[in-house]
């Protein structure tokens, strides 16, 4: 029988220009991670090797991108640059209106306060930490209808970012369609482990919001990265361009808030846009007093022009290609070593099961924050915890006890080598190997808000 092999990829794009990384000793670390209260978010970047915290804001901007930079039309009002960016969204994405705001969560923020009324319920698939947050400051309540595969991290479901119609039936018949202002979909969930939802669902949610008169509002920070799915995995969609799909995604919603930190790859920036005519009059009011003028919304003109750029390479299939593959080679490469992930292997990063890895911790020992301490002390790669901590309290002050725990390895755009992957799966391996002699933490301080970016734990 003739053998047949797999053909390798390589990045779609040559090294111009290296950022010389500082190496560390383990004692080193050692002391950087308990300063800074075994919080990775506390940790200064001085003190890490590879840096998986986030992709948002991270990725490695191209050559066209810092040109635009240069392009940079910095007048209060009416900077072309605006102007630029308007039609790249409207050309690429299809929405009419744009707002642009310093980052996502300030399109939150303004979404939030023009559409939810208090008492309101706001059903969505899968929270995420600043998204609900501006949901529950503006008087809503949110409500999860993500599919039950989607918390179970060993469920190989395609598409475990859908929604559950039945779920968001009972809500509507429970509240009445009126105190829904509207349905929150994220594209590529990243609570649930960078994981997608599918064409066909978006399109059943469409139909049925349609019918109640209800909006459906896209959280589309990674929604290139759902569009690479859609094309790998859903039948009829192989022959159709990342940039095709994304359109017809966009398409299924009404309005969108975005973090241009992620897919559009650059360093900050994001915007809200609608289809509506009214949402928009609010919204640039609201942004004149909340961000800036509603032709720059907080940002510089050469921001601008670079989200601008970013989005139309974004939708490159060879890119999306390349910067799914690395983060799949990783995770991969994790389940050679036996490492608990999360499966499906996600889009913009490989989620760690941190309750298969630490089995012997209970859920009040943060075992998803020991084991990116741990991770940090072994190599100095910092990632980020996904679990009981990012998910905070209710309005009573109890803890949420989230299904999901979760260390998230989130790999930046056009940043590492496959080397650096291979690096980042061998110590996670060797913690593995010394697993069950780890300790648990026990939380120090603890801020009122968004508490992982600020806690504080000591070992137990």
């Amino acid at each position: 029988m003739k053998a047949t092999y797999k053909r390798s990829w390589a990045e779609p794009y040559k090294i111009k220009m290296v950022e010389l990384l500082k190496m560390s000793t383990k004692p080193q670390r050692l002391k950087a991670i308990r300063e800074a209260g075994y919080n990775t978010f506390l940790l200064r970047s001085d003190d890490v090797y590879i840096d998986l915290l986030t992709d948002s804001g991270t990725s490695a901007m191209s050559d066209r991108q810092w040109a635009g930079l240069m392009l940079g039309d910095e007048a209060y009002a009416g900077s072309k640059n605006y102007y630029h960016l308007e039609a790249a969204v409207q050309q690429y994405y299809g929405y009419k209106y744009l707002i642009p705001t310093h980052q996502g969560r300030g399109a939150e923020n303004i979404l939030s306060k023009i559409l939810i009324k208090p008492g309101d319920v706001v059903p969505g698939n899968m929270y995420f930490t600043t998204t609900r947050l501006h949901q529950e400051l503006a008087g809503g309540t949110f409500a999860d209808i993500i599919i039950d595969e989607a918390h179970d991290p060993l469920n190989e479901h395609p598409f475990k970012g859908n929604v559950d119609l039945n779920k968001l039936d009972a809500i509507v018949q429970k509240y009445g369609a009126e105190k829904i202002p509207y349905v929150s979909i994220a594209t590529n969930v990243n609570m649930a482990g960078g994981q997608p939802i599918s064409m066909q669902n978006l399109k059943e949610l469409h139909a049925y919001t349609r019918k109640h008169g209800i909006r459906v509002i896209h959280d589309m920070t990674r929604v290139v990265e759902n569009a690479y799915f859609i094309q790998k995995r859903e039948d009829g969609y192989e022959k159709k361009s990342i940039r095709e799909i994304v359109k017809e995604i966009c398409s299924c919603t009404d309005g969108a808030t975005m973090s241009a930190k992620k897919d559009a790859l650059v360093n900050i920036g994001g915007f809200m846009a609608t289809n509506e005519w009214e949402v928009f009059e609010e919204a640039r009011n609201l942004v004149v007093v909340y961000e800036g003028l509603h032709t720059y919304g907080g940002l510089a003109g050469r921001d601008m022009e670079a989200i601008a750029i970013g989005i139309a390479e974004s939708v490159d299939d060879h890119h999306q290609h390349a910067r799914v593959g690395q983060v799949e080679y990783l995770g991969h490469t994790m389940e050679s070593y036996g490492i608990p992930i999360v499966k499906p292997i996600g889009g913009h990063g490989v989620f760690v099961d941190a309750r298969a890895f630490l089995p012997h911790l209970s859920q009040d020992e943060f075992p998803a924050q020991t084991l990116a301490a741990e991770l940090y002390i072994d190599s100095g790669v910092r990632t980020m915890e996904r679990g009981i901590v990012s998910a905070g309290r209710d309005a009573q002050g109890r803890n949420y006890y989230p299904k999901l725990e979760l260390v998230r390895f989130t790999i930046p755009r056009r940043v590492y080598t496959q080397a650096h992957m291979d690096v980042i799966a061998e110590s996670t391996a060797a913690v593995y190997a010394r697993r069950k002699r780890i300790k648990g933490l026990k939380m120090v301080y603890e801020p009122k808000y968004l508490r992982f970016f600020q806690a504080r734990f000591e070992r137990l």
